[in-house]
């Protein structure tokens, strides 16, 4: 494979990864509240190869994908909780955890 093709075909699998459904998860719905997680994706590459006909090629490189924010929207109210290390938005969103699954089961029951 030329270096060319090999770049477009790293650059393909780049924009199936970064695509909005990769950042803005899939709505989770309970009760009268949605919750959509955002990631954040770091993508680092490299390429390289001889300019040579028949020459070789090779490329390497990773993704990380973090989670940083979850948005709740709960009677049109829009709130953003930002997921920083340590921040007490998360310490917030773990201890509303247990009265989010009582109000799911709740609901489920009726």
């Amino acid at each position: 494979m030329s270096v060319q093709e090999t770049i477009t075909s790293l650059l393909s699998e780049v924009k199936e990864i970064s695509k909005a459904e990769t950042v803005f998860g899939e709505p989770i719905v309970a009760g009268e509240t949605t919750l959509i997680p955002v990631s954040k994706v770091s993508i680092g590459l490299a390429v390289g190869g001889s300019g040579k006909s028949g020459g070789r090629s090779g490329t390497g490189g990773g993704v990380q994908i973090t989670p940083i924010a979850l948005v709740s929207i709960t009677n049109g109210k829009v709130q953003v909780h930002t997921m920083d290390n340590g921040s007490s938005d998360i310490a917030r969103i773990i201890n509303l955890a247990p009265d989010l699954i009582e109000s799911i089961i709740k609901k489920l029951k009726k």
